[in-house]
């Protein structure tokens, strides 16, 4: 009635690695929050999971970036590197479509980093809740994809 009782979704590291400020992220249009809340990830890995179980909404073009929607209205941004939209979508490989459901246990690409910093590119990750809710960050160090890092009161 009052909003009390908002209820909190979790947010899953889609890599593994390590958790880092938006704000220290070297893009004003996503250090700044433009782009929405949430947090970017400097991977260890090259395989990128579902952050929240929903629907793939969007596939870009280059593979850069995927978007999706949970069950509770809330979008999301996954965001592969800084810049790779200019690659073309050559270091990434889909294995997921739009429209297809997604947890945090589904593999959505695979993102070559050596392509990436060859090309003089950073490989961050982002995850950015694009829907305007307020998203807390749980502090993890070099974390499993899968681990919860964060949430965000939705309701």
């Amino acid at each position: 009635m009052f909003g009390f009782k908002k209820k909190k979704l979790e947010l899953a590291m889609p890599v593994d690695g390590k958790i880092v400020s938006l704000a220290e992220v070297p893009d004003e249009v996503f250090s700044t929050g433009m782009m929405g809340q949430g947090f970017a990830i400097e991977p260890s890995s090259d395989e990128i999971y579902a952050p929240v179980a929903g629907t793939i909404t969007n596939i870009f073009p280059t593979k850069h970036a995927i978007s999706l929607k949970t069950k509770e209205g809330l979008e999301l941004l996954l965001h592969l590197g800084l810049d790779t939209v200019e690659l073309a979508g050559k270091p990434f490989e889909m294995f997921v479509s739009v429209n297809q459901k997604v947890t945090p246990d589904t593999l959505l690409c695979k993102m070559d980093r050596s392509q990436i910093t060859a090309a003089k590119k950073s490989a961050v990750v982002l995850v950015l809740v694009t829907s305007g809710e307020d998203v807390t960050v749980t502090d993890v160090d070099n974390s499993l994809h899968g681990t919860i890092c964060g949430s965000v009161k939705i309701g």
